[in-house]
This record gives C-alpha cells, sequence and structure tokens, in this order.
C-alpha cells in the first residue's frame, strides 16, 4: 500500500501517526461531503448479513459482496437486499470498509482472505477498516485483529445481538476498538443500533458482550432441549410437560421454538458454543456448560428431517457408540 493515503474510494479520510506502539497509521473517520459515500464489502449475505448489507445500503451506502461459490438461496438475498456483486479482488480493492457476518468458524480463514489479496496486489489492497461481526471469543477477535492489522487495515471487534433487522429495535451491533465510533456512524438513520461498548474499548470487549449474552439465550436453549429429550428417553416426557405447564408456564412453547431453531440454525451454534466455552475458560469460570451445548446443536436433526418427538429421541441415540449421524451441512 502506498503511504499517500488509504485504499479507499469516494470518501475522504485522514491519516494520524505515531501514537501507537508500532506507530502504525490510523484512519480516521470518513468526512460526509455532499455525494460522497462510503463502499462497504460485506463477507457474506447469509441470513443476517443481508440484513445488515440492506440498512448499509438504505443508510446510503454502496454494499459490495463477492457471489463467487455462494449458493442461488445467497444471491437472491444479496439482490433483494440492494447489493452489488464484485469479484473478490474488485471488493477488498473498492472497499472503504469490509463487514465479516458468517457463522464463527469461518471468522478466521475470511480475514486471512482478506489480508492475503491485500498481499498479492498493492493496488488492489485494502487498508481501510475490517469489522468483524462473529461470534467469536475475545481471544479470536485478537487473533484476527492481528491477521488484518498485519495486512494494513485498522480492526473493529463487533457483536450482533437479535434478530436481522426489520424494523428499529431489532438488532443492536455493540462495536469496541479506536475505529469504532467511525464504524457506528456508518449505521445512523438504519434500523440497526450500533453501540460503542464504552466501558472497555480495547479489541474484544464487544466479542465478550457477545459471549455472555448468548450463553443464556442459546445456552439455555440447549440445556432446555436436553432436559427434555432425558425425560423422553425414560419414558417421562408427558408428566415434565404436565408440570411444566403447572410450575413453569410457556416452558413447553420455548422448547418447541427452541427445537425449530436447533434444527435450522444449530449446525452453525456449535462453533459459538465452543467459543463461549473458550470465552468461559480464559476468565476462570468453567467451559463444560457450552460444550455440552455444543454437543447438543452438533447431534440436532437439519430442519425437514424429523419432527421435534424424533430429534429428541435422536439427541440420544447420537450419543450411543456406533450408531452413525446424519451428514453434516456446509456453512456455504
Amino acid at each position: 500500500m502506498g503511504e499517500s493515503e488509504p485504499k479507499g474510494r469516494g470518501v475522504a479520510w485522514t491519516e494520524e501517526r505515531g501514537t501507537s506502539d508500532e506507530g502504525r497509521r490510523r484512519l480516521k473517520a470518513p468526512r460526509r461531503r455532499a455525494g460522497d459515500t462510503v463502499t462497504v464489502g460485506l463477507l457474506y449475505p447469509g441470513e443476517m448479513g443481508a440484513a445488515v448489507g440492506q440498512c448499509l445500503a438504505g443508510a446510503g451506502h454502496q454494499v459490495l459482496w463477492a457471489p463467487e461459490g455462494r449458493s442461488p438461496a445467497t444471491a437472491a438475498r444479496a439482490e433483494e437486499a440492494g447489493l452489488t456483486a464484485a469479484r473478490f479482488p474488485e471488493l477488498v480493492g473498492r472497499s472503504d470498509v469490509i463487514v465479516s457476518v458468517c457463522p464463527p468458524h469461518a471468522a478466521l480463514d475470511i480475514a486471512r482472505d482478506v489480508a492475503r489479496q491485500a498481499a498479492q496486489s498493492q493496488a488492489a489492497g485494502f487498508g481501510g477498516i475490517y469489522v468483524d461481526a462473529n461470534a467469536i471469543s475475545p481471544a479470536t477477535a485478537r487473533e484476527v485483529a492481528v491477521i488484518v492489522e498485519a495486512g494494513g487495515a485498522a480492526y473493529v471487534d463487533g457483536g450482533i445481538i437479535g434478530t436481522p433487522p426489520v424494523s428499529p429495535g431489532f438488532i443492536r451491533l455493540y462495536l469496541s476498538g479506536p475505529q469504532a465510533a467511525k464504524v457506528r456512524q456508518l449505521f445512523e438513520g438504519s434500523a440497526v443500533d450500533a453501540r460503542v461498548v464504552e466501558q472497555g474499548s480495547a479489541v474484544g470487549a464487544a466479542s465478550a458482550v457477545k459471549m455472555a449474552y448468548a450463553s443464556w439465550t442459546k445456552g439455555s436453549a440447549a440445556l432446555l432441549l436436553a432436559a427434555r429429550a432425558q425425560a423422553r428417553a425414560e419414558g417421562v416426557e408427558e408428566t415434565l410437560l404436565a408440570e411444566w405447564g403447572i410450575s413453569q408456564p410457556g416452558l413447553t412453547e420455548r422448547s418447541a421454538r427452541a427445537a425449530g431453531s436447533a434444527a435450522a440454525k444449530g449446525w452453525r451454534w456449535v462453533a459459538e458454543m465452543e467459543e463461549i466455552a473458550a470465552t468461559m475458560a480464559a476468565a476462570g469460570l468453567p467451559d463444560g456448560f457450552h460444550q455440552a451445548a455444543a454437543e447438543i446443536y452438533r447431534r440436532f436433526p437439519p430442519a425437514g428431517r424429523a419432527s421435534i418427538e424424533e430429534a429428541l429421541t435422536a439427541l440420544v441415540r447420537a450419543g450411543v457408540p456406533g450408531l452413525q449421524q446424519g451428514p453434516r451441512r456446509s456453512e456455504r
């Protein structure tokens, strides 16, 4: 990357030197002028990613995505969200900001892909802001930061909480790191409530919020499924559901919703539970809760292959040596 200006298009960037330990260049926020837009590269438009991209596009930014190797369903989501297709080298070269929204097991590989592309071509490299908004541990977030900063980019840690944004209030995007306030500005006026974690400006603070939050929401859902599966295995499920109706109203319905969510998304929650387990261990807490939750989601049959009763039975049967599990689904 040349020293004259960061790799950005259609937006004014300024430079600050000599304040970090390594003396690295820091990117200042885009200074909007009339007609200016920020170009955002989105990796990738899954259900959540496409919704975030749609919000960015609605805020007036150009949002690029790379269709190579992606499914027709992903392409349809991207088109509906108003995203612009571009080859991966073009996306990296044209973007002022890159936002990674992917299953957590792919976060490091995507960061490496961007850094590798930047190293291969100075003319099409990336020296902007890289936002990792994936469900990863603070330690993994710091690994991603090392990768992208070595490639010449600034890093912002992100954590998404909520459902795909269809109207204001459905989603919060927590951000941390020196450039977090700049990224928050990109979402002004959109349905994404972007918030800087003021209590912890260091890289990893936003991921820590996400890990703590999901440790309860998805961790407790896995525990609920395990409790109902255990009762079913012992032949007392109907009695348990009746007791829930007396002392825990709504728990039966919640367990059904948990089963539906696990069938649709459990395959990508396996790595998220493992990231939470690593976060707990790093904090000196037991990691077994979420290692077990990862195993529940690993065993859960995918959507369309089993009723809730069959899925609960499969949770138990999958733990018996010698029994075959169903094929795993690919992230892509």
